[in-house]
Formats: structure tokens, C-alpha cells, sequence
């Protein structure tokens, strides 16, 4: 499985991103994806997973209600949308697939698959 993350950029506090991961290689083997995050000098953290076939997207506390997680199994793509972005919300963002499905919010450490990251820069 490769995954080619994109979408990234600077962009002012209370603006808006779309970030989109493009999935080649077999998808078949894809149980769960999700979207991670890694800040200067912090650990890369969780930021929403969803299933890859059916099943609702999950997300850590510090995004509910302003990131959508999604994906599009047609164009083998998957996307988040950001809203009301904050400027701790910059870090480079992942994408990154697992054959497992899994529900709910997993660390790093669960996924086998990741893209190269893009930088979402929020500026204040």
C-alpha cells in the first residue's frame, strides 16, 4: 500500500484546509485509515480514523466538531477537512492505513502503512 498525502499550507486562524490522501497498491488489505499529526517537538498524535469499507468516522477531542474525516472508495482516496483551524493545530499531517479494522481512536504504533506528510500551518 502506498498513500501520497497533499493539501497542506499556511492559512489564518478560523480559515479552512482540505487534506487528501491518495491510496494505491492494493486496497483490498485496508481495513482502517486515519490521519495523524505531528507537531515540532511532540510525539505524533492521533487526529481521526474511519473504516476503510462502511462505518463512521472517530475522532480525538481536540478536533471534534471542526475536522471531518472521510473517504471515497471509488477514487481510493481519502480526505480531512478542517475547519476553524487553530494555531495549534500546525504540524505535519499523515495519512496512514492499516489492514485491521479498527473502531475508534488507535496510536501510531497500530498502523503499518503512512504517507510522507504535509505542513498545515495555522497562523494566528
Amino acid at each position: 500500500v502506498q498513500l501520497q498525502a497533499s493539501g497542506g499550507g499556511l492559512v489564518q486562524a478560523g480559515g479552512s484546509l482540505r487534506l487528501s490522501c491518495a491510496v494505491s497498491g492494493g486496497t483490498f488489505g485496508i481495513g482502517t485509515m486515519a490521519w495523524f499529526r505531528q507537531a515540532p517537538g511532540k510525539e505524533r498524535e492521533p487526529v481521526a480514523s474511519i473504516p476503510w469499507r462502511g462505518g463512521i468516522g472517530h475522532y480525538h477531542d481536540s478536533v471534534k466538531d471542526r475536522f471531518t474525516i472521510s473517504r471515497d472508495n471509488a477514487k481510493n482516496t481519502l480526505a480531512l477537512q478542517m475547519n476553524s483551524l487553530k494555531p495549534e493545530d500546525t504540524a505535519v499531517y499523515y495519512c496512514a492505513a492499516d489492514p485491521r479494522r479498527r473502531v475508534g481512536i488507535w496510536p501510531p504504533s497500530a498502523y503499518d502503512h503512512w504517507g510522507q506528510g504535509t505542513q498545515v500551518t495555522v497562523s494566528s
